[in-house]
């Protein structure tokens, strides 16, 4: 398992610095999968190896949000008297988000750009 570590965490180290030296505006951790996809495409032995490390990072997902939850009630004391303007704007960004799905998924049907009975 110790092996599979660290293939991951070689393949987010070449993915951070292919992000560094391209200047991509891409993530490197996200990069470094990329470039993980590709060589278990190209060599599918590195399946086995890579396998148990993540199975077992997975088990434990739920541990990495524990930061975020606590950061979540650490600033919850900053936000004392502003709870309406939180909600609305939650709630406002929530709406937006769903408005413009929604139009986008339209636009991008393509019953709507034949026509409704050209289906």
């Amino acid at each position: 398992m110790l092996l599979a570590f660290a293939v991951l965490l070689v393949f987010q180290c070449l993915g951070e610095g292919f992000v560094f030296l391209t200047g991509l505006p891409v993530p490197g951790p996200v990069a470094g999968m990329l470039l993980l996809l590709v060589a278990l495409v190209a060599y599918p032995r590195l399946h086995e190896i890579v396998e148990a490390g993540a199975n077992e990072l997975l088990r434990h997902l739920s541990l990495l949000f524990v930061p975020a939850g606590v950061g979540i009630v650490v600033a919850a004391a900053s936000g004392n008297g502003h709870w309406l303007a939180i909600c609305a704007a939650v709630v406002g960004s929530t709406l937006l988000t769903l408005a413009v799905t929604a139009l986008v998924l339209q636009a991008l049907t393509p019953a709507h750009r034949k026509g409704k009975g050209d289906v």
